[in-house]
């Protein structure tokens, strides 16, 4: 073969051996490329998804959030008047309560200040029916001191001295007749109307003892008169338990006393306080 010929040949054959691979690898790259387009065109189609989506959820999230927010605001609102509204409730209870405690605290002054003018006119009335009763009797006589028609006449002196408001001269005139004659008829009586002197200058200290003397006098009527100003005298030196004490052992042992009423109501009043 011709060296020229040979050359060209070999040529020939060397551009073919090398176009081989570059062709093997051109048609690799193009499958390669292809590839590469198909998840690029796969990824754009997701992007554009998602920004439609985007475009979509996005203003509906926003408005949603917005409402959220808008909500919110209103449930504050609304919570604020409510706590205003309970707050305002609240000190309302307070001044009602507070203006309770005063009411009843009024109420129990009144009826304590009712109590005693009550007690003044019925001490005054049965001594002034004592007094009527006396007098409607025999005529006092001149006899020596003391003797029957002399206690008497002592003894409504006495009361009168306590009617005028003159308790000197009524506290004289009972603790004579008390410490003369014991066994009198007008002696249980004395002994009570002396005591009530001393309630009556609010001296209940000396007012009670006087008053428990009177239930050592067999038979006197003013035991139950006497029971109930114990309790009252010490409702007034504000023992409030003795008070109380001392009202229901009138209502345990005089229940069908006039006063009956009188000491339930005081321990119902006490047990308010």
């Amino acid at each position: 073969m011709p060296n020229g010929l040979r050359h060209i040949v070999k040529t020939s054959i060397a551009f073919i051996m090398f176009s081989i691979p570059l062709y093997s690898q051109g048609k690799d790259v193009g499958r390669e490329l292809k590839r590469l387009n198909a998840k690029i065109d796969r990824v754009r189609v997701l992007v554009d998804s998602l920004e439609l989506d985007n475009q979509i959820l996005l203003p509906e999230l926003m408005s949603a959030f917005r409402q959220a927010v808008k909500s919110k605001a209103q449930q504050d609102s609304i919570t604020l008047v409510v706590l205003k509204r309970l707050n305002t409730l609240s000190n309302k209870i307070v001044n009602l309560e507070n203006q309770s405690r005063y009411m009843d605290s009024t109420a129990l002054e009144i009826f304590n200040k009712l109590v005693l003018v009550e007690n003044k006119i019925v001490t005054l009335t049965n001594s002034y029916n004592e007094m009527a009763k006396l007098r409607s009797g025999d005529p006092i006589s001149s006899e020596p001191k003391f003797n029957s028609a002399q206690y008497k006449k002592t003894y409504m002196a006495s009361l009168g001295h306590f009617q005028n408001q003159n308790f000197s001269s009524a506290i004289a005139g009972f603790e004579e007749l008390v410490s003369a004659d014991a066994t009198n008829d007008l002696a249980d009586n004395s002994q009570y109307w002396l005591a009530e002197c001393f309630y009556s200058q609010k001296d209940f200290k000396r007012a009670i003892i006087e008053f428990e003397k009177v239930f050592t006098y067999a038979g006197t009527d003013k035991d139950d008169d006497a029971q109930l100003k114990i309790g009252l005298s010490y409702q007034s030196i504000g023992n409030v338990e003795k008070a109380r004490e001392e009202f229901q052992r009138l209502i345990d042992y005089f229940p069908g006393s006039e006063y009956y009423p009188k000491a339930k109501e005081a321990i119902k009043q006490l047990s308010v306080n």
